[in-house]
Parts: C-alpha cells; structure tokens; sequence
C-alpha cells in the first residue's frame, strides 16, 4: 500500500510578531492561506525504521529534515514500533519562506495517520506537528486560517475573495532561525492590520483586504537582503494590488485580482528572476 499526500507551500497575508515567549518561542498572530504550488509525498510501510529520501540536493534525509522528525514523533506519540518509507517530490523552493519543509511534515502525519489506522483528527495532527515546528500545524489543516499563539491555534476562515498570486524568489536562502534571532519587538516599524484583513475575508472584499496585510518581519530581511524590496516595487509596477514578503522570506509575492494582470505581472517579472510562479489559493480536500 502507498499513500501520496498533496503538500501545499504556504503564504502569509498577515504576519505579526507579538513578543517573545521566555523558552525563545515566538507569539504569532497570522493569516495564512496554502497555494497551489505543492510537494509530494508518497509513503508506503516499512519495518521500524523510517526512511527518507528526496528528488532534491538541496534537501536533508536524516533526522534533519522535518517529514523524518514528523513520522519519528508520530510514532513515539502513537506508542508503535512501525515504520515507513518516505519520499518527497519537491517543488516548493527550499530556504525560501513557503513552509516546504512544514509542508511536508504535515503531509507525513496526514498520511501515516492513515497508512498507521491511528484515526487522530486534525486538531491532535497540529497539536503533534506543534512539536515539529511552529508552521506545520497550519499546513495540517492546509486553509486560509488565522494562525494564533505559537502557531497551535488555527481558526479556518473559509472562502478567500477571488485573486491570483505571483511568487518570485530570488536567488538566495534565508535562514529562518537567523532572522528570528534578528527581530527586536521594541523596533518592530511596520505591523500588519490583521483585522482589516480578516474582515475583508469575511466581506469577501479584496480590496479591504489586501489594504489591511503586512509582515512585520519583512523590514529585518530586507535589510539585509535589499532585492526584496526592489521585487516587490516592480510587482506593484506591473500592475500587483500589494507586494509582500512571505514569512521570514526571501520570496515575495503579489496579488491580483484578476488572471489577465496576474499573467502580465508573471510574464514581466520573468525577465528578472529564474523562480516565478503564477499560482492560486488552495483549499487542501
């Protein structure tokens, strides 16, 4: 038997940084929605060990990686001494802000809940993916939600108002545990206003909604990585309603609210970076 799990990368509408916990966490509050550029992962049984391999060179297969440390906790919380054979087919750009890696380990848990008869729901999946890291419970339920505390609380919000995105990722890697070492919440300049944003969604109001988003960690990448602000200049100049970056970057994306501007912002900002994608929101099952 082998199952394969769609693993959506994610984008941050909103993203705000609240302070620091005292063990080091972050308190998040977020509006996140999944897109339709995806990994796969496909898992089929194995004796004891897990094994994980990949398509990509960029990607580790040992206990690095986060669908390897996902399966290992399942069954430690599980109390089993199954195993499995994982392999993902990447094309969520790695080091890139996406959630590749906490996608992938939220499709482990989804299909070895299956594959292990386990029968958790999606509230112990992104409690047990909390373990992993703090974006993973988002991609279990893999919809637009509102992401609270260190990233447990997910409220799923329901149909998004129509747009499209364009993605753009330039050619470096951020470090997501660096930038978060970097942030100073007393010089945080530029927060979102998540409740405008969340009220465009109820509204189903694009234009509210996007009037409301922001990344209030985007000011301490692109200090150092200056590209970013000029990407999201010329997606504003090709005709993108907002340009941001999404979580601790480097990729920035635009939204548009119809497919014809979405393709002439995606076919102009071709000619300046290798990685662009024209994607939609995604609403996983």
């Amino acid at each position: 038997m082998e199952i394969t799990q769609k693993a959506p990368a994610k984008i941050n509408l909103s993203l705000d940084a609240l302070y620091r916990h005292g063990d080091g966490e972050h308190e998040w509050r977020m509006v996140m929605t999944s897109i339709d550029l995806a990994d796969y992962v496909s898992i089929r049984p194995g004796a004891r060990k897990i094994r994980v391999s990949t398509d990509s060179g960029f990607v580790p297969e040992d206990a690095r990686n986060l669908a390897f440390q996902a399966a290992r906790i399942l069954r430690q919380e599980a109390g089993i001494n199954a195993g499995a054979s994982i392999y993902i087919e990447k094309h969520i750009p790695v080091a890139a802000g996406l959630g590749g890696g906490s996608a992938d380990a939220a499709a482990v848990l989804r299909g070895l809940n299956e594959l292990w008869g386990l029968h958790y729901s999606q509230e112990q999946l992104a409690r047990i993916g909390l373990k992993v890291d703090s974006d993973v419970p988002f991609c279990v339920y893999s919809q637009p939600a509102l992401v609270t505390g260190r990233g447990e609380q997910v409220t799923p919000l329901g149909t998004l108002p129509s747009f499209w995105v364009v993605l753009v990722k330039p050619a470096i890697s951020v470090t997501t545990a660096r930038i978060l070492s970097m942030v100073d919440y007393d010089q945080v300049l530029h927060r979102p206003q998540t409740d405008r944003v969340l009220k465009g969604i109820t509204q189903r109001n694009f234009d509210l909604m996007v009037s409301g988003m922001g990344n209030a960690l985007e000011d301490v990448t692109a200090t150092r990585f200056p590209v970013i602000k000029e990407l999201e200049q010329r997606l504003v100049k090709y005709g993108a309603s907002v340009a941001q970056m999404s979580g601790t970057g480097p990729t920035v994306f635009g939204l548009c609210p119809t497919r014809s501007r979405a393709e002439r912002v995606y076919n102009s900002m071709r000619g300046f970076c290798k990685e662009v994608y024209l994607v939609r929101p995604l609403r996983l099952g």
